[in-house]
């Protein structure tokens, strides 16, 4: 059923968007995603195996049978439903605008005439397109991190402002060099995206969440890295 019997090998960049997601020196991964999905391995008694990947090659890492799904901040849109079979959600996230701390855009209505930049055919993008802004840099996710890519863009002025998802910017954020301007409350359904027509494995993680959900588990993993951020109905058992 799955790629190597008893695992479960997910995929996910390895970048630091904490408390999203983040990995240790030695390994340890640490953020919501990584504790929900341990979770969901432990309802199974599945051992987790995670496979870094950069972000333009999850798609292909998945077609080729070496993961069995992607767990990586992959929003559950109808497009991506005719690419890939999903899970039940795992969480509702929403997206932020990142600035740097002495940026005068304090608002959307600052971003008219500035360069915004994201994840190429994102989420992130798509709400992008909605700010009116004068350029709209894509980030072809390329890079081994193309988070800290787009991050240094920002840092550096060669964009002005980016998107991404808010929970990803805790870590930025409190280091005091950058600020969210704006918040839009999309709660995007967050879900592990596997093969199109995989019902196996698709079938075998929603057991896995269901069970996570109804014992309390994803829920306290949300409340451990998201603190007073309500939890999602999706996951609240």
């Amino acid at each position: 059923m799955t790629v190597q019997a008893g695992r479960l090998v997910l995929a996910c960049a390895d970048m630091d968007a904490r408390p999203l997601f983040y990995t240790e020196p030695d390994g340890t991964r640490g953020g919501y995603e990584p504790g929900a999905a341990a979770r969901v391995a432990e309802a199974l008694e599945f051992e987790l195996v995670w496979s870094f990947q950069r972000w333009d090659r999850f798609r292909s890492a998945l077609d080729a049978g070496e993961v069995d799904a992607i767990w990586c901040g992959s929003a559950i849109t109808p497009e991506r439903q005719r690419i890939f079979s999903y899970s039940r959600p795992y969480g509702a996230i929403d997206e932020a605008v990142l600035v740097r701390a002495d940026s005068d855009i304090h608002d959307l209505g600052g971003l008219a005439g500035r360069r915004v930049g994201a994840i190429a055919d994102s989420t992130n993008m798509r709400l992008a397109e909605s700010f009116g802004a004068a350029e709209l840099v894509a980030f072809d996710g390329s890079s081994d991190d193309v988070f800290r890519e787009m991050i240094e863009a920002v840092e550096t002025g060669t964009i002005d402002a980016m998107v991404d998802d808010e929970p990803a910017f805790g870590g930025i954020t409190a280091a005091g060099a950058f600020r969210v301007a704006h918040v839009a409350e999309t709660q995007n359904a967050w879900g592990a995206a596997c093969r199109h027509g995989d019902g196996a494995t698709t079938a075998l993680i929603d057991d896995g969440l269901t069970r996570a959900i109804a014992s309390g588990a994803l829920a306290a993993e949300w409340r451990r890295w998201f603190g007073s951020k309500r939890v999602p109905p999706v996951i609240a058992g």
